[in-house]
């Protein structure tokens, strides 16, 4: 059986040797062990909102559709099968009345795919996906199934970007139901630069968008609230995530695409259309977004206390550039993680995420935005669009010999490998 697997943004496919769904881990099990037996490489993945390579294979091809659902849940702790996406775990933990601490804002993810490339979302004070898990079930490549819940493999696997084995079952921390109280608010650039200490100390949960060819941010800040809760209507919603967020924002990097000396005015407008708003809700609904709009992405993680160098001179790059950005450049932190190769292992992290429109790639912006980021001992997302290799990210990541010396023991032959693997492992 063959057949294309194409990611969410379009630029990446493979058409794999062989597709399978397996529904356990025994059946996981039994598809590592047939392609070692046959010398051919295997890979799960996820719903393709990973950029980069990570997940694509020419051999085995596992898609996780089969492996879904919540397993098991009781004093603070909820096991998920691994396929199980994160829209569908939000839902379930609300039935419940739980939640997690902290997450990214895309739901489409499955689990594994999500804490694997290290998806992080926004927090002074809690850490992303990976910081919230306390157990991984795995496959790992002589086909045994094996659980762990500390030690070195369950720091490395944490985000092991599948080189250690195929995750088939995370168990995470969860807590009870809570409330965030958003407070979006258009703020000058300028003016965040220069109380950017002070901006982000401010808030539980920061994130903010800056315009390109302007000096307008967008800020959403999200604290815990002891309610009531206060919900946007129905019509403040579809304006903001619908109509404001997608149809005319999408509306408005196409024309870009086409006039690109629009863009600035273009921008413009888009800066001139924020507005301040408030409401409270649901934690999960709050830390969420709808993403329709499709683009292309690069994200590094440098330490924080470089994130306004990193903003100055991407400021000053974009402006003595004569490129047209109309995608917003996007900035969040988190606390240290003790996942080995988590973004913000042993450092507190501030992240800066540079999009471009789908139709209107930009190779020179990535580049030159990358190259400020690796002056900065900046880390790359691992599903966002980047350049760096394993000699290069040995010298930014404490434990990476670690996590390869893991690998060579735990799959000699490479089982789990692929083409992003060999350029970031060596």
């Amino acid at each position: 059986m063959k057949a294309v697997f194409r990611n969410w943004a379009g630029n990446q496919a493979i058409t794999p040797a062989e597709v399978r769904v397996p529904s356990s881990a025994r059946e996981v099990a039994d598809a590592v062990r047939d392609a070692a037996a046959r010398g051919t490489r295997v890979r799960m993945t996820g719903t393709g909102h990973s950029f980069t390579g990570v997940a694509l294979t020419d051999g085995v091809l596992l898609r996780p559709h089969a492996l879904t659902g919540v397993l098991s849940a009781g004093e603070g702790r909820v096991k998920v099968a691994a396929g199980t996406p994160l829209r569908v775990l939000n839902e379930e933990l609300d039935r419940r009345g739980l939640a997690l601490a902290n997450m990214g804002d895309i739901t489409e993810q499955t689990v594994a795919g999500a804490i694997q490339t290290g998806t992080h979302g926004t927090g002074r004070d809690v850490g992303g996906l990976a910081d919230q898990v306390t157990e991984l079930e795995m496959v790992l490549a002589d086909g045994s199934i094996t659980t762990v819940s500390e030690g070195d493999l369950f720091d490395a696997a944490r985000v092991g970007l599948g080189a250690l084995g195929v995750l088939t079952a995370v168990t995470f921390r969860v807590e009870p139901s809570f409330l965030l109280r958003s407070a979006r608010t258009p703020m000058p650039f300028s003016r965040i630069l220069a109380s950017l200490d002070e901006v982000v100390a401010a808030d539980e949960h920061l994130d903010f968008f800056w315009l390109p060819h302007t000096d307008t941010c967008l800020v959403k800040r999200n604290n815990r609230s002891p309610g009531p809760a206060a919900p946007p209507g129905a019509l403040r919603r579809w304006l903001d995530e619908v109509f404001l967020e997608n149809t005319l924002f999408g509306a408005l990097c196409a024309v870009g695409a086409r006039f690109p000396a629009a863009v600035p005015r273009l921008n413009g407008v888009s800066a001139g259309a924020l507005s301040a708003s408030e409401h409270t809700d649901t934690a999960y609904k709050v830390f969420t977004s709808v993403r329709d709009v499709r683009f292309l992405e690069m994200e590094y993680a440098v330490p924080r206390e470089r994130l306004g160098q990193a903003l100055r001179e991407l400021r000053d790059l974009i402006d003595l550039s004569d490129w047209r950005i109309t995608f917003p450049v996007e900035v969040r932190v988190t606390p240290p993680s003790d996942a080995w190769l988590s973004t913000a292992y042993g450092r507190e992290s501030a992240y800066i995420a540079c999009h471009v429109y789908r139709r209107a790639p930009n190779p020179a912006y990535f580049e030159a935005a990358e190259q400020i980021m690796a002056r900065l001992d900046g880390r790359p997302h691992w599903g966002k669009l980047h350049t760096r290799d394993a000699a290069y990210l040995s010298g930014v990541y404490p434990r990476f010999g670690d996590f390869v010396a893991l690998r060579d023991s735990l799959d000699p032959g490479r089982v789990f490998s692929n083409d992003y693997l060999d350029q970031v492992l060596g």
